[in-house]
Protein backbone atom coordinates (compact mmCIF):
# COMPACT_ATOMS: atom_id res chain seq x y z
CA UNK A 1 0.00 0.00 0.00
CA UNK A 2 1.35 3.42 -0.90
CA UNK A 3 0.87 7.02 0.21
CA UNK A 4 -0.98 7.63 -3.04
CA UNK A 5 -3.95 5.97 -1.31
CA UNK A 6 -3.95 7.70 2.10
CA UNK A 7 -7.39 6.39 3.00
CA UNK A 8 -5.91 2.99 3.87
CA UNK A 9 -3.85 4.65 6.62
CA UNK A 10 -5.94 7.39 8.15
CA UNK A 11 -7.55 6.89 11.53
CA UNK A 12 -5.41 3.87 12.29
CA UNK A 13 -5.64 3.84 16.10
CA UNK A 14 -5.02 1.17 18.69
CA UNK A 15 -7.86 -0.17 20.83
CA UNK A 16 -7.00 1.98 23.86
CA UNK A 17 -6.98 5.08 21.69
CA UNK A 18 -10.35 4.22 20.14
CA UNK A 19 -11.91 3.74 23.55
CA UNK A 20 -10.46 6.90 25.06
CA UNK A 21 -11.67 9.08 22.19
CA UNK A 22 -15.24 7.99 23.04
CA UNK A 23 -14.90 8.29 26.81
CA UNK A 24 -16.60 10.73 29.16
CA UNK A 25 -13.17 11.82 30.36
CA UNK A 26 -12.12 12.87 26.86
CA UNK A 27 -15.45 14.62 26.30
CA UNK A 28 -14.97 16.67 29.48
CA UNK A 29 -11.38 17.52 28.52
CA UNK A 30 -12.51 18.64 25.05
CA UNK A 31 -15.63 20.58 26.03
CA UNK A 32 -14.29 22.25 29.17
CA UNK A 33 -10.62 22.67 28.27
CA UNK A 34 -9.49 22.32 24.67
CA UNK A 35 -12.32 23.90 22.71
CA UNK A 36 -12.68 27.05 24.87
CA UNK A 37 -8.89 27.49 24.76
CA UNK A 38 -8.50 27.04 21.00
CA UNK A 39 -11.57 29.06 19.97
CA UNK A 40 -11.61 31.75 22.65
CA UNK A 41 -12.80 35.11 21.27
CA UNK A 42 -13.04 33.69 17.72
CA UNK A 43 -15.95 34.31 15.36
CA UNK A 44 -16.09 31.27 13.08
CA UNK A 45 -18.73 32.73 10.77
CA UNK A 46 -21.87 31.12 9.42
CA UNK A 47 -20.48 28.20 7.39
CA UNK A 48 -17.78 26.11 9.08
CA UNK A 49 -15.78 23.09 7.92
CA UNK A 50 -14.49 20.54 10.43
CA UNK A 51 -11.75 18.24 9.17
CA UNK A 52 -11.41 14.81 10.75
CA UNK A 53 -14.05 14.88 13.51
CA UNK A 54 -13.63 11.20 14.37
CA UNK A 55 -16.43 10.17 16.76
CA UNK A 56 -17.73 13.75 16.85
CA UNK A 57 -16.86 14.92 20.35
CA UNK A 58 -15.59 18.23 18.97
CA UNK A 59 -18.52 18.33 16.54
CA UNK A 60 -21.00 18.27 19.42
CA UNK A 61 -19.37 21.36 20.92
CA UNK A 62 -19.16 23.21 17.60
CA UNK A 63 -22.68 22.56 16.35
CA UNK A 64 -24.19 24.41 19.28
CA UNK A 65 -22.22 27.53 18.38
CA UNK A 66 -22.36 27.86 14.57
CA UNK A 67 -25.30 28.05 12.14
CA UNK A 68 -23.99 25.43 9.70
CA UNK A 69 -21.25 22.84 10.14
CA UNK A 70 -19.84 20.49 7.50
CA UNK A 71 -17.67 17.58 8.64
CA UNK A 72 -15.28 15.60 6.45
CA UNK A 73 -14.27 12.21 7.84
CA UNK A 74 -12.16 9.68 5.97
CA UNK A 75 -13.08 6.65 8.08
CA UNK A 76 -16.26 5.11 6.57
CA UNK A 77 -17.53 3.70 9.85
CA UNK A 78 -17.03 6.95 11.74
CA UNK A 79 -18.61 8.97 8.94
CA UNK A 80 -21.65 6.67 8.83
CA UNK A 81 -22.04 6.79 12.59
CA UNK A 82 -21.93 10.60 12.58
CA UNK A 83 -24.46 10.78 9.75
CA UNK A 84 -26.90 8.62 11.68
CA UNK A 85 -26.41 10.40 14.97
CA UNK A 86 -26.55 13.96 13.62
CA UNK A 87 -29.18 13.54 10.93
CA UNK A 88 -31.71 16.37 10.97
CA UNK A 89 -29.36 18.80 12.74
CA UNK A 90 -27.30 21.71 11.40
CA UNK A 91 -24.44 19.28 10.63
CA UNK A 92 -23.67 17.82 7.20
CA UNK A 93 -21.32 14.84 7.27
CA UNK A 94 -19.31 13.84 4.20
CA UNK A 95 -17.07 10.82 3.89
CA UNK A 96 -13.93 12.01 2.18
CA UNK A 97 -10.20 12.62 2.14
CA UNK A 98 -9.19 16.08 3.37
CA UNK A 99 -6.10 16.04 1.15
CA UNK A 100 -8.49 15.99 -1.83
CA UNK A 101 -11.56 17.93 -0.74
CA UNK A 102 -14.55 17.83 -3.07
CA UNK A 103 -15.78 21.34 -2.21
CA UNK A 104 -15.39 24.32 -4.55
CA UNK A 105 -12.94 27.11 -3.87
CA UNK A 106 -13.99 29.67 -1.25
CA UNK A 107 -16.82 27.57 0.19
CA UNK A 108 -16.37 28.20 3.93
CA UNK A 109 -15.96 31.08 6.36
CA UNK A 110 -13.63 29.04 8.57
CA UNK A 111 -12.09 25.58 8.87
CA UNK A 112 -11.04 23.72 12.00
CA UNK A 113 -9.30 20.49 12.95
CA UNK A 114 -8.57 19.16 16.42
CA UNK A 115 -5.99 16.55 17.51
CA UNK A 116 -6.06 14.83 14.13
CA UNK A 117 -3.15 16.14 12.06
CA UNK A 118 -0.74 13.64 13.63
CA UNK A 119 -2.92 10.84 12.24
CA UNK A 120 -2.25 11.98 8.66
CA UNK A 121 0.42 9.47 7.61
CA UNK A 122 3.13 11.71 6.16
CA UNK A 123 4.33 15.29 6.23
CA UNK A 124 3.60 15.55 2.50
CA UNK A 125 -0.05 14.56 3.02
CA UNK A 126 -0.33 16.89 6.00
CA UNK A 127 0.85 19.75 3.78
CA UNK A 128 -1.69 18.78 1.11
CA UNK A 129 -4.39 18.95 3.77
CA UNK A 130 -3.25 22.44 4.79
CA UNK A 131 -3.30 23.57 1.15
CA UNK A 132 -6.79 22.15 0.63
CA UNK A 133 -8.06 23.84 3.79
CA UNK A 134 -6.79 27.14 2.43
CA UNK A 135 -8.33 26.54 -1.00
CA UNK A 136 -11.87 25.98 0.30
CA UNK A 137 -11.80 29.02 2.58
CA UNK A 138 -13.18 32.36 1.52
CA UNK A 139 -10.61 35.18 1.31
CA UNK A 140 -9.78 36.19 4.86
CA UNK A 141 -11.21 32.95 6.25
CA UNK A 142 -9.71 31.46 9.39
CA UNK A 143 -8.07 28.07 9.84
CA UNK A 144 -7.82 27.03 13.47
CA UNK A 145 -7.04 23.93 15.43
CA UNK A 146 -4.93 22.06 17.90
CA UNK A 147 -2.67 19.06 18.05
CA UNK A 148 -0.51 17.14 20.48
CA UNK A 149 3.25 17.44 20.49
CA UNK A 150 5.56 14.48 20.94
CA UNK A 151 6.41 13.17 24.41
CA UNK A 152 7.09 9.78 25.96
CA UNK A 153 3.48 9.48 27.12
CA UNK A 154 2.22 10.54 23.69
CA UNK A 155 4.38 7.96 21.89
CA UNK A 156 3.32 5.23 24.32
CA UNK A 157 -0.36 6.05 23.83
CA UNK A 158 0.12 5.90 20.06
CA UNK A 159 1.84 2.51 19.85
CA UNK A 160 0.77 0.80 16.60
CA UNK A 161 -1.12 3.93 15.55
CA UNK A 162 -0.58 5.94 12.42
CA UNK A 163 1.23 8.85 14.04
CA UNK A 164 3.32 11.65 12.50
CA UNK A 165 3.66 14.35 15.17
CA UNK A 166 3.64 18.03 14.25
CA UNK A 167 6.89 19.88 14.91
CA UNK A 168 5.81 23.22 16.43
CA UNK A 169 8.89 25.20 15.37
CA UNK A 170 8.38 24.56 11.68
CA UNK A 171 4.60 24.52 11.56
CA UNK A 172 4.22 28.24 10.93
CA UNK A 173 6.34 28.01 7.78
CA UNK A 174 4.22 25.11 6.57
CA UNK A 175 1.04 27.10 7.07
CA UNK A 176 2.57 30.04 5.19
CA UNK A 177 3.57 27.73 2.30
CA UNK A 178 -0.05 26.54 2.13
CA UNK A 179 -1.25 30.12 1.57
CA UNK A 180 -1.94 31.42 5.07
CA UNK A 181 -0.90 34.63 6.79
CA UNK A 182 -1.43 36.20 10.23
CA UNK A 183 -0.20 32.94 11.72
CA UNK A 184 -0.29 32.47 15.48
CA UNK A 185 0.91 29.36 17.29
CA UNK A 186 0.64 28.95 21.05
CA UNK A 187 2.01 26.13 23.17
CA UNK A 188 0.72 24.53 26.35
CA UNK A 189 3.84 22.64 27.43
CA UNK A 190 2.17 21.21 30.53
CA UNK A 191 -0.30 19.41 28.24
CA UNK A 192 2.08 18.81 25.31
CA UNK A 193 -0.39 20.66 23.12
CA UNK A 194 -0.28 23.44 20.55
CA UNK A 195 -3.01 25.56 19.04
CA UNK A 196 -2.82 27.51 15.81
CA UNK A 197 -4.75 30.22 14.05
CA UNK A 198 -4.09 31.43 10.51
CA UNK A 199 -5.92 33.51 7.95
CA UNK A 200 -6.22 32.91 4.23
CA UNK A 201 -4.22 35.63 2.53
Amino acid sequence: MSASNPAVYWRTMNLLHHRYCRSDGWRRAVHLGMMPWVLRDVNLGANVLEIGPGPGVTTDWLRERVPALTCVEIDPELASSLKRRLGGTNVTVAEGDATQLSFPDASFDSAVCFTMLHHVPSRELQDRLLTEACRVLKPGGLFLGSDSTSSFRFRLFHLFDTCVPIEPRGFGKRLAAAGFGDIEIEMRPEYNTLKFCARKA
